[in-house]
Formats: C-alpha cells, structure tokens, sequence
C-alpha cells in the first residue's frame, strides 16, 4: 500500500455509525445508542450524512476526557 493511499483510507475512518460509538465509548447496545444520540446530544453527538448518523471521532475524546461540569 502506497503513503498516499495510507493517508487517504486514515482521513476516511474520523467518524463511527453510532451502534460502534456507543458501544466503543459507553458499552450500550444498539438501541440505546441511538436513544442517547438523540436525548443527549452533548454526550453522543452525530453529523447526518444522507440517511446516516455519524459520530466525529475527534469530539467522542475529548468529550471522554474532558471533565464533568457542574450546573
């Protein structure tokens, strides 16, 4: 594989469907997943892409890292 196609299959994969994301980052299954995308943006937000949701990567961490805030 060439340097180039490396770069390009890497820029490809900064979002997850959101079953992965909520499992990889909150151990739900499926429906929950999606339950918690849609009443808790904050905690699992989605970019809609045509029918799908995905979920950005980069935001997931520093959502999880990123310490509660008090109200």
């Amino acid at each position: 594989m060439t340097h180039q196609r490396e770069e390009q299959m890497s820029m490809a994969c900064k979002t997850m469907d959101v079953p992965t994301a909520g499992k990889l980052y909150y151990g739900l299954g499926r429906n929950a997943s999606y339950e918690l995308a849609k009443t808790n943006p904050e905690l699992l937000p989605t970019i809609p892409v045509g029918r799908l949701l995905r979920v950005p990567i980069v935001l997931m961490d520093r959502i999880i890292e990123s310490p509660p805030t008090k109200e």
